[in-house]
């Protein structure tokens, strides 16, 4: 996704760029910070209340896996 936006940077059109620039930079900073250095320790520290589902979607099927 950062190479498709950067793409739009190579554009003649100023806005064009501007939306290239920010959404690559975005994508890039969400695949590297975001997902690789912050979401694993908050998984951590919520423990099992990562995995909490409110009770409006009690009516979602659990699917469990075989052995």
């Amino acid at each position: 996704m950062v190479a498709v936006f950067s793409i739009f940077a190579f554009m003649r059109l100023m806005g064009m760029k501007q939306f290239g620039l920010g959404l690559g930079v975005a994508v890039l900073i969400d695949a590297t910070v975001i997902r690789s250095i912050l979401l694993p320790p908050s998984m951590k520290l919520l423990g099992d209340w990562n995995w909490y589902l409110p009770s409006w979607l009690e009516w979602i099927p659990r699917i469990k896996m075989a052995q």
